[in-house]
C-alpha cells in the first residue's frame, strides 16, 4: 500500500496545506462545536455513530461559492467522488466508494434524499437537480455496510435538509457571476413566529457554458413549513420545484480533447438538448406517544418530465426495432413511511429499537420518437419527428425494516438491523404492429439486507467499530430498457447485483480536531456494467464479481484565533474477479480480463484545504484537489489522467445591527491545467471524455435584513 500512498504523500511533503473552508464554528477554547447527524433512531453525533459519515453545513456550502452544484462543496468528503461534468443535461456524476461510478447519466447506486423525500426513485435512478443549495441546512453522507438499510441501491446515503425559518422574518438576496457567462440569483424569506416556521426560496442560474452546445438554464423553488400542534406534535410542509432547460455537449475522443477541448461538433450538428420540469411535495407528521416512544409519518408525490434529443443516426432508425432519438418522459412518483421508535431498557442497559415500513411507487409514460424529418438520406436534424416507441411502465417497492442498538456494557455498544426490500417492475408495451411486436413483461427482485457493528469507547476522545452488511442493486429502468444488440422489448435477462461488505474505523478526538479512519472491503456478484455505450443510449449486462478494497483518512482542525483545516484522502481499488466481454458476446479483442480496475473511479483521492475564516471582517483561503487516473473502459485500454488543482478565494462579511453583508471573489483551477473532469463508461464511439475547464472566477454578494 506504500507505493499507492506515494502520489498523495508526495503532494504533502511539497507543503500543500490541509484544510477547509466553513467547518462547524469553534467554541472559545478552539474546540469542535458538536453537531449531529440524522440516523434512523433518530440525531447523534458523528463520533457516535458505528460507520463512516460526514456532515457538511449549509453555511460553508455557501461559503465564497457560486452555489449551484454540490460538486463545489463535497470534495471534501472521503469516499465520495463528485465530478461536474460541466454538462447540466446529464446532472453530476457522483459515486461512493465505487458504486454509481458507471453512471452515464444522473446518480445510480447511491440513495439521494431532500429533506427525508427520495430523489432516488423505486428503480434505483436519482438526480441532485432540485437540492437549492441557497436553503441548504446541511448535507449528510453515510457510507458503508449500514447505507443497506436504506434499501435498493444504497451503496452510499447522501441527504440534503433545508434550515427551518427562526425568528423575525429574514429577507436575503445572493448574487454571483463568473467565467462563461454564468450568472446566479436567489431570494429567501424565513422566519417563525407562535408555533409556525417557514422558509421561502427561489434561484435561478444561467450559463452560456465553457464548451459549445452547453448553455443551460435553470429555476428552482423550495419551501419549508413546520407547525408546532398544541398536543406536541409537528407537521412539516415542503415544496420543490425545478425547471432546467440545458444543452448537451456529448463526450470527446482523445484526440478531440488534445485539438480543440471546448469544441462540440456532433452535438452542434444534432442539438442535442434536454428539458426537465418536476414538482414535489412531502408532508411529515411526528407525534410523541410518551417519554419513551415516538410515530412519524411522511407522505410525498411529484411529477418529472423530461425530453431528450440524442446524436443517433437517421441511418440506425432505419430498423424497425429501433425507438428513435428523442426521449420523452413523463414520471409520476410517490410514496409513504411509517416508523416508531422507542428508548426503551435491555438487562437494565439502554435499548433503542426503531421499525417501519416504506413503499414507493413510480408511473412512467415513455416515448420515442425520430430526431430527424424528412429522408434519412437528407434528414432535417435535431427535430422531433415520428413515434417509434410508446410504453407505460410502473415499480414500486415494499420495504418492511428494523434496526435495535443496545449499549450493554458502560463502553460497549451493539448495533443491527435488518432491512426486506422487495422491487417489481411491470411494462406494458403500446408500439405494436408488423415487425413490433409486444414487449411487455414483468420482473419482481427481493432481497433480505442484514446489517450488524459493535463500538468501543476505548477512552473519551477514542473510539473504534467494525460493521458488516448486504446490500443489492436493481437495475434501474434506464438500464432495463434496451437489449444488447438491437433486439426489441426490455432486458428483464438482467440480474440485481448484491454486494457484503465489511468495515473497520476509528475515530478520535486530537487537539480540538476531529481525525476519523476506515478500512473497508467490498464483494459484489452479479455487477451490472455497461454492455454498449453509443449515440446516447446503453445497453448493459452481468458481469460476475467484483472487489473493492479502501482506505479513508478524514482530519478537521479548528482554532480559537478562526484557522480551520482539514485533510479527506481516499486510496479504492476496485477491480474485476471475473472476466468477462464488453460488449458480449466474445470476439477476441473484447475480452475483459479478471484483474482489471472498474472503470470511472479515481484510486486516489486527496482534498486539503487551509482557511481563515473570523466571523467578521476579512476572510481568505486556499484549496487543492487531486484525483489519479481513472479507466475510462472495462477493457483498461482507455483513461484520464490525474490532476491537482488548487484554488483561492478572498471574502469580506459584516453584521451591522440587523444587516448582514458579504461579498467573496475566488479562481478556480488557479494554474490553469488542462485536464479530464470525468468520463462516459465504455462510450461506444471513444468518446469517453468530458474536460475541464481552465482557470476560471466568480464573484458574489449577498445582503440580508432581519425585520
Amino acid at each position: 500500500m506504500n507505493a499507492a500512498l506515494s502520489y498523495p504523500l508526495r503532494l504533502l511533503i511539497l507543503g500543500v496545506p490541509l484544510a477547509v473552508q466553513g467547518q462547524p464554528a469553534a467554541s472559545p477554547d478552539g474546540t469542535l462545536r458538536e453537531v449531529t447527524v440524522s440516523t434512523p433512531r433518530g440525531a447523534l453525533s458523528p463520533y457516535l455513530v458505528p460507520g463512516s459519515v460526514d456532515r457538511v453545513d449549509g453555511d460553508e456550502m455557501r461559503d465564497s461559492r457560486l452555489q449551484v452544484n454540490l460538486s463545489e462543496s463535497l470534495g471534501a468528503v472521503p469516499g465520495l467522488q463528485v465530478q461536474n461534468r460541466m454538462n447540466y443535461a446529464q446532472d453530476l456524476q457522483l459515486s461512493v466508494r465505487g458504486f454509481g461510478a458507471r453512471s452515464t447519466f444522473g446518480v445510480r447506486g447511491v440513495r439521494l434524499y431532500v429533506d427525508g423525500i427520495p430523489a432516488t426513485l423505486p428503480d434505483g435512478q436519482g438526480q441532485t437537480s432540485n437540492i437549492d443549495i441557497g436553503s441548504v441546512d446541511r448535507v449528510e453522507v453515510l457510507r458503508g455496510p449500514f447505507s443497506a438499510l436504506y434499501g435498493n441501491s444504497s451503496g452510499g446515503v447522501v441527504q440534503a435538509f433545508t434550515a427551518s425559518g427562526e425568528g423575525a422574518p429574514r429577507l436575503s438576496y445572493s448574487v454571483a457571476g463568473g467565467s462563461f457567462g454564468s450568472w446566479r440569483q436567489s431570494l429567501q424569506l424565513s422566519g417563525s413566529q407562535g408555533a409556525i416556521d417557514y422558509l421561502l426560496g427561489a434561484s435561478h442560474f444561467r450559463t452560456d457554458g465553457w464548451r459549445e452546445q452547453s448553455a443551460a438554464r435553470r429555476n428552482i423553488a423550495n419551501g419549508k413549513l413546520g407547525i408546532a400542534l398544541d398536543n406536541g406534535d409537528k407537521l412539516t410542509l415542503v415544496l420543490n420545484s425545478v425547471r432546467i432547460e440545458a444543452q448537451d455537449p456529448l463526450g470527446l475522443t482523445a484526440e478531440q480533447v488534445a485539438q480543440a477541448p471546448r469544441k462540440a461538433p456532433l452535438a452542434l450538428q444534432y442539438d442535442t438538448r434536454k428539458t426537465v420540469e418536476q414538482t414535489q411535495v412531502g408532508l411529515r407528521y411526528e407525534r410523541r406517544l410518551n417519554a419513551e416512544q415516538s410515530l412519524q409519518f411522511m407522505v410525498y408525490g411529484g411529477e418529472r418530465k423530461t425530453v431528450q434529443f440524442q446524436s443517433i443516426p437517421p441511418s440506425a432508425q432505419q430498423s424497425p426495432l429501433h425507438a428513435g432519438g428523442v426521449i420523452d418522459l413523463t414520471r409520476q412518483y410517490g410514496g409513504v413511511d411509517l416508523r416508531w421508535t422507542a428508548a426503551l431498557q435491555l438487562a437494565d442497559r439502554p435499548f433503542d429499537l426503531v421499525a417501519g415500513l416504506g413503499y414507493d411507487s413510480l408511473r412512467e409514460r415513455r416515448r420515442g420518437y425520430e430526431n430527424y424529418q424528412g429522408a434519412a438520406a437528407t434528414p432535417l436534424l435535431g427535430v422531433q419527428g415520428r413515434l417509434r416507441r410508446n410504453e407505460r411502465n410502473e415499480v414500486w417497492n415494499l420495504d418492511p425494516y428494523a434496526q435495535a442498538a443496545w449499549r450493554f456494557a458502560e463502553r460497549w455498544t451493539l448495533e443491527a438491523g435488518v432491512r426486506r426490500s422487495r422491487v417489481h417492475f411491470d411494462s406494458h408495451d403500446l408500439y405494436i404492429g408488423g415487425a413490433n411486436r409486444d414487449d411487455s413483461g414483468s420482473a419482481s427482485y427481493s432481497k433480505t439486507l442484514p446489517v450488524a457493528s459493535l463500538r468501543y469507547q476505548a477512552t473519551p476522545d477514542l473510539a473504534l467499530y467494525g460493521s458488516v452488511g448486504r446490500g443489492f442493486e436493481t437495475p434501474t429502468l434506464n438500464e432495463l430498457s434496451y437489449r444488447p444488440g438491437g433486439a426489441s422489448g426490455l432486458n428483464f435477462g438482467l440480474r440485481p447485483s448484491v454486494n457484503d461488505s465489511l468495515e473497520v474505523g476509528a475515530k478520535a478526538r486530537l487537539g480540538g480536531g476531529l481525525l476519523t479512519a476506515a478500512l473497508f472491503h467490498t464483494r459484489t456478484r452479479d455487477e451490472i456494467v455497461t454492455a454498449t455505450n453509443s449515440g446516447g443510449r446503453a445497453t448493459f449486462q452481468n458481469a460476475g464479481r467484483t472487489r473493492r478494497n479502501g482506505f479513508e483518512l478524514g482530519w478537521q482542525h479548528e482554532t480559537a484565533n478562526h484557522w480551520r483545516t482539514q485533510l479527506a484522502y481516499t486510496w479504492l481499488d476496485a477491480t474485476y474477479r471475473d472476466a468477462f466481454c464488453s460488449p458480449s458476446p466474445c470476439a477476441g479483442s473484447n475480452a475483459v480480463n479478471a484483474g482489471n480496475r472498474i472503470p470511472g473511479i479515481a484510486r486516489q483521492s486527496l482534498f486539503a484545504s487551509l482557511g481563515w475564516v473570523p466571523p467578521q471582517g476579512w476572510r481568505a483561503g486556499v484549496e487543492m484537489r487531486a484525483l489519479s487516473r481513472i479507466q475510462a473502459n472495462d477493457l483498461n485500454t482507455a483513461s484520464a489522467h490525474g490532476y491537482a488543482v488548487a484554488a483561492l478565494y478572498a471574502g469580506y462579511l459584516q453584521k451591522w445591527e440587523r444587516w448582514d453583508f458579504s461579498a467573496f471573489a475566488r479562481v478556480d483551477n488557479l494554474f490553469d491545467r488542462r485536464y479530464v473532469g470525468s468520463v462516459i463508461v465504455n462510450e461506444g464511439n471513444a468518446r469517453f471524455y468530458e474536460p475541464a475547464p481552465g482557470r476560471n472566477w466568480t464573484v458574489g454578494l449577498s445582503g440580508a435584513y432581519r425585520f
